[in-house]
């Protein structure tokens, strides 16, 4: 008898965000969500979190230290629309207000394995001086009302860069229904 090969794939997603150097900040805490195409959908773990608030390390590198694991799952029939994890890092400001320090994407890596990855990251700037004054007056800076923007690159193209934030993860492609362990990193 013949077998009937699988209509979809599994792609298995474990890894964390380690740290960031955010020079200029501290107490900062991180949220990260998944952007896809239409045929992805997830079938297990979370698609979006938000991490503890964390202080900068009394080392020289002065790091910001979340080690916030990443645990997912997602199911497709094809490749095209592969996950982009999207990071937000938010700090209090002056005032003591919650305000954006970064924002950043990447492409789950498309190999198994072990894979490190630093993500450049960028705050949105006011596009005309009355709107930098106002930011400035108010104690409030632009930011995106869905962070899941950043993935598409559309419309981003002067946007300035202040930190980097190292991610490691582990990516398992498994097809279904023969979810075997041999096939993903131990």
């Amino acid at each position: 008898m013949a077998t009937a090969s699988p209509s979809v794939f599994l792609l298995m997603v474990n890894g964390q965000v380690e740290s960031a150097q955010f020079p200029e900040y501290d107490d900062l805490y991180c949220k990260y969500c998944f952007v896809y195409g239409q045929d992805w959908a997830p079938t297990a773990g979370l698609e979006e979190g938000i991490s503890q608030i964390t202080s900068k390390s009394q080392d020289m590198r002065q790091a910001l230290v979340w080690n916030f694991p990443i645990d997912v799952t997602f199911k497709s029939t094809n490749p095209y629309g592969w996950p982009q994890i999207v990071l937000s890092v938010y700090g209090p400001d002056v005032f003591g207000n919650d305000v954006v320090r970064g924002y950043g994407a990447v492409h789950v890596p498309f190999s198994p394995g072990r894979h490190k990855r630093t993500i450049p990251m960028f705050v949105p700037e006011s596009t005309s001086k009355l709107q930098k004054f106002t930011s400035w007056f108010t104690g409030r800076r632009p930011e995106y009302t869905d962070p899941k923007v950043v993935a598409q690159g559309e419309g981003r193209e002067d946007e300035n860069t202040e930190a980097e934030i190292p991610r490691s993860t582990w990516v398992c492609l498994c097809p279904i229904p023969a979810l075997m362990l041999s096939f993903c990193p131990q």
